[in-house]
C-alpha cells in the first residue's frame, strides 16, 4: 500500500489551524510511502491533573495520524474517511518532552481501513498502542 496522493506536510499542518490538533500542539513531521509520523508535546495542554500525559490526548494524536494517513489513501474528489472505532492501550507514563506517533496501515480496503498507531517517548519506548478503524465514505 502506498499513499495515492503526494504528502505535503506543510499543507497538512496548515489545514489543522484553529482545531484541536493545533491547540494540543500536534505536528505532522514525516511521511514514508505507507506511514505517517507526528509529534505532540507533553505539557499543560496534554497532561492530566496528576502530571502524566492524558490518555485522551494520546487518542487524539492516534486518531489524527490514522485519519490523516487514511485520507491520503483515497481520491479526495470522490471519497473521504471518518473514524468508526478507536482503542488505545496505555503502556508507559510520559511526564514531559514530546511523544512521537507513527501510523501504519493494517488494512486499506474499498469501504474500511484499519490503522495501527504506535506512540513512543523520545527514548523510543512505547507509551501507547492504538488501533483505528475508518470508514471510506462518498465525499461531500
Amino acid at each position: 500500500m502506498a499513499f495515492r496522493q503526494p504528502v505535503d506536510l506543510q499543507a497538512i499542518n496548515a489545514g489543522a489551524r484553529g482545531s484541536m490538533i493545533e491547540h494540543l500542539g500536534i505536528v505532522i513531521t514525516e511521511a514514508g510511502d505507507d506511514w505517517l509520523r507526528g509529534s505532540m508535546p507533553v505539557d499543560a495542554r496534554t497532561r492530566q491533573p496528576y502530571g502524566l500525559l492524558h490518555g485522551g490526548a494520546s487518542v487524539v494524536l492516534a486518531e489524527t495520524l490514522g485519519s490523516t494517513a487514511g485520507g491520503l489513501c483515497v481520491d479526495p474528489a470522490r471519497e473521504a474517511v471518518v473514524g468508526l472505532e478507536i482503542n488505545a492501550n496505555h503502556l508507559r507514563a510520559a511526564r514531559d518532552g514530546m511523544v512521537i506517533g507513527t501510523a501504519r496501515a493494517l488494512h486499506v480496503g474499498r469501504s474500511t481501513q484499519v490503522w495501527e498507531i504506535r506512540i513512543e517517548n523520545q527514548a523510543g519506548k512505547p507509551v501507547c498502542i492504538s488501533r483505528l478503524t475508518l470508514a471510506v465514505i462518498p465525499a461531500a
